[in-house]
């Protein structure tokens, strides 16, 4: 199994981000089968207008604003890709650095539910998020690089 290590700007990014969520990215990281990169830690609210305005959120209120929020990337050939399937791989490691450090958390790829269940595979907790808005009659917003402390625990 190949052993990762964050790299500067990774760890740049983790500055000012929660410790408890610093926690569970650096045990990911030494969990993982998919090298990733910390893309978004901290940003500031004219970053999250930005992306507001372009469609990659859909929310002012950010948890990446107070620092409850990561984005992590898939690095492939030392290139960040947004691809579903190492996205996955990071997802599983994260779950369970998360559940080993007695971290609770939302993930983009289901928000609804808590990210520390080992009943259901990556996958199959967004298929079955997208199913559950879709029966609601509303748009499924996925967003698999993200991972956030919940606000009901850390306000």
């Amino acid at each position: 199994m190949a052993t990762y290590k964050l790299g500067k700007r990774s760890l740049s990014e983790l500055e000012g981000v929660h410790p408890d969520l610093v926690k569970v990215v650096l045990r990911a990281i030494e969990l993982t089968t998919q090298d990733f990169a910390v893309h978004d830690g901290i940003r500031t609210l004219a970053e999250q207008k930005e992306l507001l305005a372009r469609g990659a959120s859909e929310t002012l209120d950010s948890r990446h604003i107070t620092g409850h929020a990561v984005d992590l990337v898939p690095l492939i050939n030392g290139k960040l890709r947004w691809e579903w399937t190492p996205i996955y791989r990071i997802a599983e490691a994260v779950r369970v650095a998360a559940r080993e450090v007695g971290v609770p958390l939302r993930w983009g790829g289901a928000w609804d539910v808590t990210f520390t269940s080992e009943t259901d595979s990556p996958e199959d907790l967004v298929a079955d998020y997208t199913a559950r808005r879709r029966a609601a009659g509303k748009k499924a917003f996925i967003d698999g690089p993200h991972y956030e402390l919940p606000r009901a625990l850390y306000p």
